[in-house]
């Protein structure tokens, strides 16, 4: 769908792709079940090629990514997994990804990072990385680690100048004299899952800094994975207009009942 979008079309986009070997989704052309990591961020890779396209020159991306541990599971195994984006998850996963190649059982894979060099070899300008930290991560049973409470979002722009609105997000200063700060490089944010939603949604509070530091009121936010349209409601809400694409048919209604309720008027 973005390749019937205009060259330099949208100010920014705020997207987070499916997690490696973390869900099937159930639709042909999805991406997630690479039988590696390596061709897992290939093909993100060609994605955001196609958003570099559509952007602006003073353009910028926002890509929120979790990581992922290599499992020992055979084809069509499923295990009950919660969502690392959201605080409850109804149903289980299916990873049909087995322990790739190079890695070994229990090995943190580190795809964000593999991601975000990938994306600057390929001329992406990597920016600045972000740390969501979640006050309320999903508990998790092991004893040789620590619970993860953290995921990452990667400033990325086109340019080495660029649309960046730093007093929108200014924040409250904790000492000194000033009232208010430069927003700092850890985000506490709760997950919040979406009633409507059957899979992993980030939450709004999330991305609303993205959206007001990366495009201008009445500009265009771009979301290339869809899902319940968090990243459309979000800009809608603060007066920007927003494209999504999503492979699944059969979110489309859920997407038009979450936005309906912010601009009733466009449904």
């Amino acid at each position: 769908m973005m390749r019937t979008l205009q060259d330099q079309s949208v100010n920014c986009c705020v997207t987070s792709p499916p997690y490696y070997g973390l869900r099937d989704y159930g639709h042909d052309g999805q991406i997630g079940l690479e039988e590696t990591p390596e061709a897992f961020v290939q093909k993100l890779v060609e994605v955001f090629r196609e958003v570099k396209r559509v952007l602006r020159d003073d353009g910028t991306l926002w890509l929120n990514l979790g990581d992922t541990y290599a499992q020992n599971q055979s084809e069509g195994d499923r295990v009950s997994k919660y969502s690392p984006k959201q605080a409850t998850s109804k149903g289980t996963y299916s990873s049909k990804v087995k322990c790739p190649d190079g890695y070994k059982v229990k090995d943190l894979i580190g795809v964000p990072w593999m991601v975000a060099f990938a994306m600057r070899a390929d001329g992406w300008y990597l920016r600045q990385d972000i740390i969501w930290s979640k006050p309320n991560p999903m508990p998790e049973s092991v004893q040789d680690r620590c619970t993860k409470s953290h995921e990452y979002i990667f400033l990325l722009s086109k340019s080495p100048k660029y649309y960046f609105n730093n007093e929108a997000i200014k924040e409250q200063a904790i000492s000194g004299n000033k009232d208010i700060r430069n927003k700092r490089t850890v985000w506490s944010v709760n997950t919040k899952p979406y009633a409507g939603a059957h899979f992993a949604t980030f939450p709004p509070d999330l991305i609303r800094p993205c959206i007001l530091a990366g495009c201008p009121n009445d500009g265009i936010v771009l979301d290339p994975f869809g899902g319940s349209g968090t990243t459309a409601e979000v800009a809608m809400e603060e007066g920007r207009n927003a494209i999504l694409c999503e492979l699944n048919p059969e979110y489309i209604p859920l997407i038009n009942q979450r936005l309906s309720k912010v601009q009733p008027s466009l449904f």
